[in-house]
């Protein structure tokens, strides 16, 4: 019997930096039998006018699950499309930087930041992943380009879209099952990521973490930079800082992976064309 194909939906509203790999993260070959994946954009807006045509046009797909990916994922545009995704009864998880803990976290009587989501949602915040320095003086398409580029590297090679895609597979498995799993509420530290990422070498697992907690902190000088300091001569500064931090951290992603490439000792995590995540280090072994 010919088994069902799962049909995988990415909503992506804004950017993120790992926004332009999310729907190839789980087909990484183009040669999954069991998966269907479509994506559609609102381009570099989020706001709700920008949001509602592609946010229909995923809930026509009938996805079984729809990823949707935004930053700050309390703003009014991703709001709305994750309320229209429930109320199509599609099971949605949201992926998002840091300032989109504020959607799933509140406070309880005793002023306490807990968790709260609605039944079918579910989360993976990024924290690794920062806000760029939108500064109409300093960000031009090529450094707009260029600071992506640094952040997609050290999301890749310090293990955080490897802990995403072990959720994916975790929850798309169970799903294909005709389970009900529950959803991820996960927060992708720095520890989350080294965990996910298996360095054999300790000091590449310490260039790795030196690398992601750079990322991070990143997001706390260009966010001054863009919305507190209204001196052009300091919020020019500040917003280049954190792009030289970002890249700083890209070279040390970058070092830790040659570690481990010298060691012969890089974890490989494909997916076999029936879906299933595989594992190898050795270079020349096959994937089992």
């Amino acid at each position: 019997m010919t088994q069902p194909v799962f049909k995988l939906g990415v909503l992506k509203l804004g950017c993120i930096g790992a926004a332009p790999l999310l729907d190839l993260l789980l087909d990484e070959r183009a040669d999954r039998e069991d998966l269907e994946t479509r994506a559609w954009t609102s381009g570099a807006k989020l706001d709700p006018a920008a949001c509602d045509g592609p946010t229909a046009e995923c809930i026509a797909f009938k996805a079984d699950l729809v990823l949707l990916v935004s930053p700050n994922a309390a703003l009014p545009g991703p709001t709305e499309a994750r309320n229209a995704l429930l109320a199509a009864g599609i099971p949605t998880i949201a992926i998002g930087d840091a300032p989109s803990k504020k959607a799933f976290f509140k406070k309880n009587e005793e002023g306490k930041q807990v968790k709260s989501v609605p039944p079918g949602l579910g989360f993976l915040i990024l924290p690794c992943d920062p806000m760029i320095g939108a500064r109409r003086e300093f960000l031009d398409p090529s450094e707009m380009a260029l600071f992506n580029a640094d952040v997609i590297k050290v999301l890749a090679a310090g293990g955080v879209l490897r802990a995403v895609q072990n959720e994916l597979d975790r929850v798309i498995d169970a799903m294909k099952q005709g389970a009900t799993p529950a959803l991820p509420t996960l927060t992708v530290s720095a520890e989350t990521a080294l965990a996910a990422a298996e360095f054999a070498n300790p000091y590449a697992a310490a260039k790795a973490y030196a690398a992601l907690t750079i990322a991070e902190a990143v997001a706390g000088i260009t966010t001054r930079g863009c919305f507190v300091e209204q001196d052009a001569s300091k919020y020019v500064t500040l917003v280049a800082a954190g792009h030289e931090m970002m890249r700083a951290a890209a070279l040390l992603a970058d070092t830790a992976r040659e570690m481990e490439k010298d060691n012969d000792s890089v974890l490989r995590t494909p997916h076999a064309g029936s879906g299933q995540p595989r594992r190898k280090t050795a270079l020349g072994d096959k994937p089992a």
